[in-house]
């Protein structure tokens, strides 16, 4: 029980596994990016824009659906790392450590497709959103304005638990531990979006990796709760 105590204790005093320049400079790529997909070529290259699209263009729905997919596995597996972490399960496999490391590198990567999955939608002509549109909450009056809002409010949040890696030293272990609880908020959040939004949630594929992906997390959490009611100093050296 020491070793894994200390294992977890370890963890504190890690440095983010990503530094914040990269972090920031992943950002301004999709920033970019998006921006180029979206303005630019089309309008310096119609032509091609117009035969590649066709004059109902779907393209950037089916981009910002599949990049809403990989933002959710990404959120998902970054939770169950999390809970993981904070009980004996990630000390078995795969280790303290490298479990930080792939539950911050999840968060982040996730962030970073899910502000993808907005701005690429402004080159969707069916919705129409503008940029004012995909960064306000519950602005999207053409399409889900209360569930799209959701998810509006789902990416602020996870912004600031992801932030919060860079700053875990300065607010100490009782901020740390508010700022993540708030992750539970994110993944509902990003759930109800999915499920709400996505024109696909009611295939049975999407359907059973809701259900798979929200049971398996209710369990480990569920199993977590366990763990620190038996184990009180787990709780604290969390």
């Amino acid at each position: 029980m020491t070793n894994e105590l200390s294992n977890q204790i370890d963890l504190e005093n890690m440095p983010p596994s990503m530094n914040f320049q990269s972090l920031v400079l992943m950002m301004i790529a999709v920033v970019v990016g998006t921006a180029l997909a979206t303005v630019i070529l089309p309008a310096w290259l119609p032509g091609l824009a117009a035969s590649l699209l066709g004059p109902n263009p779907q393209v950037y729905w089916f981009l910002s659906r599949s990049s809403a997919i990989i933002a959710y596995f990404l959120l998902w597996f970054s939770m169950v790392l999390g809970v993981m972490i904070t009980n004996k399960m990630a000390l078995i496999w795969p280790g303290g450590p490298l479990a930080y490391d792939l539950h911050q590198h999840a968060s982040l990567l996730g962030l970073a497709y899910a502000l993808f999955h907005g701005l690429i939608l402004i080159g969707d002509k069916y919705i129409n959103f503008n940029l004012a549109q995909v960064l306000t909450p519950f602005a999207s009056l053409n399409y889900s304005p209360i569930w799209v809002g959701l998810g509006q409010i789902g990416f602020y949040l996870w912004g600031g638990v992801a932030l919060s890696f860079y700053v875990r030293k300065n607010i100490g272990r009782r901020g740390w531990r508010l700022i993540h609880f708030t992750s539970f908020l994110v993944y509902l959040a990003a759930l109800l979006h999915g499920i709400t939004s996505g024109t696909d949630s009611g295939t049975l594929g999407m359907s059973l990796w809701y259900w798979f992906s929200g049971g398996s997390l209710l369990f480990l959490t569920i199993y977590r709760v366990l763990v620190s009611l038996r184990s009180p100093e787990l709780e604290t050296a969390a």
